[in-house]
């Protein structure tokens, strides 16, 4: 299989310490990647550049894939999110958030297995925003739902249901309250739904589906939902199954992906080779995926999955005494 080059953005905190080790795993597999180096956010600031260099942007336009650390944006005027940039201008149309128990990992429920699809480029993220009233005593932002966005969320979340053998999509939304953008949402969504006659096509308001998910996550198979509900409902996922540090993430579009944890950069704990690096190597897990490396992806899941899930060798926030670095040894001799 010919080479694939990948942008690799190591990130902020402890981006750099779980991204080395996530390279290590990668390497060991032998799966034919070799990787451009880029920097975004508060890293970038550092250097004087811009939060997402233009050279940034021209390596990730360059390769089919990035893997991405997590990243902090600045609090304050003048700063959007890196993620938002990134989605906005790659069209990265769809985000992709499993939620899978590991056996092993405590946390509320065993065997769970769903994720979200949620859309990155319509909902509140597009909408335009503005001071409301005199003398800062309010706020708005609209809420934009458009119908080209619907369909193709809508359709992804489908189509990848039927590859995964997935039997049933749930339509997540609040069409009783917001009936013109969650109404359109859920329009397109049955009228794409009839398309797929072998997957049972279900419809939820947002509020029940955190209530069944707390009480029943076993119900659920693939979520496909709109911007701000979905942010809600993956991180809700992520704490039914271990928490974000075991949680990858995907941005993708119809020509390329970007990969990703989900969790935060943790600066207080950043070059103490003690962070966590299961949620990025999911992710390139299923960066590999999305290459067709189906077998390496297998490979370094199951991998993982067995190291973290025995739990003898593991970080402190799995209760573990292990370095970041004696965690990934572990991992590759177990691929």
């Amino acid at each position: 299989m010919a080479a694939t080059r990948v942008t690799v953005i190591p990130g902020d905190g402890i981006g750099p310490d779980i991204m080395s080790a996530t390279i290590r795993v990668l390497d060991a597999l032998d799966c034919g990647l070799t990787y451009d180096y880029a920097i975004a956010g508060q890293t970038a600031l550092d250097k004087g550049k811009d939060l997402v260099p233009q050279e940034t942007l021209d390596l990730i336009e360059k390769n089919p894939v990035a893997l991405k650390g997590p990243i902090t944006t600045p609090v304050g005027k003048g700063f959007s999110s890196v993620n938002v940039t990134l989605r906005k201008h790659f069209d990265l149309f769809a985000n992709l958030r499993p939620a899978l128990s590991i056996p092993g990992v405590r946390s509320r429920y065993d065997n769970v297995d769903t994720g979200t699809r949620r859309g990155n480029l319509g909902g509140m993220d597009a909408g335009a925003a503005r001071p409301a009233g005199g003398g800062g005593e309010g706020a708005e932002r609209r809420r934009v739902i458009p119908r080209r966005e619907s369909r193709r969320l809508v359709r992804f979340a489908y189509e990848a249901s039927g590859r995964l053998n997935r039997r049933r999509v749930t339509v997540v939304h609040k069409a009783n309250i917001m009936k013109s953008t969650s109404g359109l949402f859920l329009d397109v969504a049955r009228s794409i739904a009839k398309e797929y006659e072998d997957i049972e096509h279900e419809e939820m308001i947002v509020d029940n589906c955190a209530m069944q998910l707390v009480m029943n996550p076993h119900r659920f198979d693939v979520i496909v939902t709109t911007n701000l509900f979905g942010d809600i409902l993956s991180d809700l996922c992520a704490g039914l199954t271990g928490g974000l540090g075991l949680a990858p993430g995907a941005n993708v579009g119809e020509h390329k992906g970007i990969f990703e944890a989900v969790h935060g950069s943790a600066p207080d704990i950043a070059g103490q080779n003690i962070a966590n690096p299961t949620a990025l190597m999911l992710g390139a897990a299923m960066m590999l995926e999305y290459l067709e490396r189906n077998e390496d992806a297998e490979r370094m899941r199951k991998a993982i999955r067995f190291v973290v899930g025995e739990g003898k060798v593991t970080t402190p926030d799995l209760g573990g005494k292990a370095s970041t670095s004696e965690f990934t040894d572990e991992v590759i001799r177990n691929l």
